[in-house]
């Protein structure tokens, strides 16, 4: 069996540069693939896919970004210029969950995963920042993946060889490409299965209230991404102000964010009940069976679900 290689450049390391060559690996056809790192263009072009080197993109072999007329963007609804990570991903998706190219979930992941994992990594390499050059950050992090991948490269006063930089190479693909299958399995195996059962409780909301602002969940799920995408595409972005769901022993009554990565909510839970608990909530709100409201008023509990559901509807009226 002929053995293909992946070219990448040899030198420091970066984030992309490590997924990319983990992600081809993902692939039958490069599963075992022999990996070559080097500047040199003749040794590169003997590789049979090449990423991040050579001054030439074509989607087939060459996935360099680096020259001036490239502007790749993952798509119209993207601004951010692609690096060399991320290509084959549909296909990857495809292979790692056993679906068929052409499942509906298979683009709808691709974008997910771009979106929050992919997407700063392309940033980053390109040397985009995440917020407007006049906003100082509040604090500082070195947490961030990229940062923790280029940790990897030797330290100025440690010894360093081609040898020694191909070692830490792999180690740094590992790192971040068992990073990439932790949000793939994720995203893949319980992200999208709860968005058919939001689906399903978005579909029953006028069971609750005329107007339809209320979501009753029978379980905890991640609902706050497909929420917000199905009011996008049924044209009700905005109306739903509450969602109740089980911790698995109490219910929950939690405010739906104005986005979704905002902590400001579209109506929190009214202000006379925040900050109270047990009988003393009970009392204030007249619903039996209540544990807390949160002091900023995103988030009740109360023993039941009629309960909780009870004091989503008394809140409407605030």
């Amino acid at each position: 069996m002929v053995v293909k290689t992946i070219g990448t450049h040899s030198g420091t390391f970066h984030a992309d540069d490590c997924l990319a060559v983990y992600m081809l690996r993902l692939l039958p056809e490069f599963k075992d693939s022999k990996i070559i790192r080097s500047r040199d263009p003749d040794i590169l072009e003997t590789c049979d896919i090449i990423v991040d080197v050579s001054g030439k993109y074509d989607g087939i072999k060459y996935f360099d970004h680096h020259q001036r007329y490239f502007n790749e963007t993952f798509s119209e609804n993207f601004r951010t210029k692609l690096s060399s990570s991320g290509h084959f991903g549909r296909q990857i998706i495809s292979h790692r969950l056993d679906l068929d190219l052409d499942h509906p979930y298979v683009d709808v992941l691709y974008v997910k995963l771009y979106e929050s994992f992919l997407e700063a990594i392309d940033a980053n390499d390109n040397g985009i920042d995440a917020y407007p050059h006049d906003v100082k950050p509040l604090f500082k992090t070195q947490l961030e993946v990229s940062s923790l991948v280029a940790n990897f490269n030797p330290w100025w006063n440690q010894p360093i060889d081609d040898n020694i930089l191909f070692n830490k190479f792999l180690k740094a693909s590992e790192f971040i490409g068992t990073i990439f299958l932790d949000q793939l399995d994720y995203y893949g195996k319980a992200w999208i299965v709860a968005r058919e059962l939001v689906f399903d409780a978005f579909k029953k909301r006028f069971e609750y209230d005329f107007r339809g602002r209320i979501v009753v969940f029978e379980q905890f799920l991640p609902w706050k991404s497909h929420l917000f995408q199905i009011e996008s595409e049924f044209n009700t972005s905005g109306q739903i102000l509450y969602v109740i769901y089980t911790d698995g022993k109490d219910w929950r009554v939690q405010a739906v964010p104005i986005a979704l990565e905002s902590f400001t909510s579209r109506k929190n839970l009214p202000e006379s009940w925040r900050g109270l608990r047990d009988k003393v909530l009970s009392l204030e709100c007249n619903v039996d069976d209540c544990i807390f409201v949160h002091s900023s008023g995103f988030i009740g509990g109360n023993k039941t679900k009629e309960g909780a559901l009870q004091m989503a509807i008394k809140a409407l009226d605030f």
